[in-house]
């Protein structure tokens, strides 16, 4: 049995949901809140299973792995059907590109961690948080938006027609955007894209309101 370990508002966490549901993958979440007691994730009993302390943490049989991009290229290495990643290695390597916009450029410097150390720590106000936020979104959103804008790939997802895991990244990092208050509609292919994503099953099990933690 699959086990992922999750929050209902990890976009990180998100992806990784997406992911099993795409391949259709028997799974158990097990929630992990990041608020409740000061944060699950920092005590003892959850850094034994991952030192970071950080989640998605995803266990399969003896396979442990603590980080959602490495989570992704496991399950579509161990679990082939339903194929995340095109055929052609060209056409992967615009996958990864648009994957690593959103988990290394933006995410890393937008989620929860990093927004609360600067308002705890540095004394940003809540303005300047949102101000943060909103320009690290904007900035990789734009490249995005051009890439699928000029991209001979794009298709009624980011590669084609059929979902891969740039879509997996992309979804709930949008998500985070409107929850935030981003304007979206200077990014009129990301938006049909998302909205396409969101019109299947797997992406709507996956949301976190759907989400058994979700409050």
């Amino acid at each position: 049995m699959i086990n992922l370990y999750s929050y209902w508002r990890s976009s990180a966490a998100y992806r990784v949901r997406i992911a099993l549901n795409m391949k259709e993958l028997d799974h158990e979440i097990i929630p992990v809140s990041l608020i409740k007691e000061g944060g699950e994730h920092k005590q003892e009993a959850y850094r034994a299973l991952n030192p970071q302390g950080l989640v998605p943490f995803f266990q399969d049989g003896d396979v442990a792995i603590g980080q959602s991009p490495a989570m992704l290229e496991y399950l579509e290495e161990k679990y082939p059907q339903t194929p995340l990643l095109p055929r052609e290695s060209s056409a992967r390597a615009s996958v990864r590109q648009l994957m690593n916009i959103i988990c290394c450029d933006i995410h890393p410097i937008d989620n929860l961690r990093v927004l609360s150390y600067i308002q705890n720590e540095l004394g940003a106000t809540d303005e300047q948080k949102n101000k943060w936020y909103a320009h690290w979104i904007e900035a990789g959103f734009g490249a995005i938006e051009t890439l699928l804008s000029r991209e001979n790939l794009t298709g009624t997802y980011c590669c084609g027609d059929e979902v891969t895991l740039a879509d997996v990244c992309l979804v709930p990092q949008v998500y985070n955007a409107q929850r935030f208050g981003v304007a979206l509609d200077v990014y009129p292919e990301i938006v049909r894209i998302v909205e396409a994503c969101n019109a299947l099953a797997a992406f709507q099990a996956a949301r976190p309101e759907a989400q058994s933690d979700a409050s």
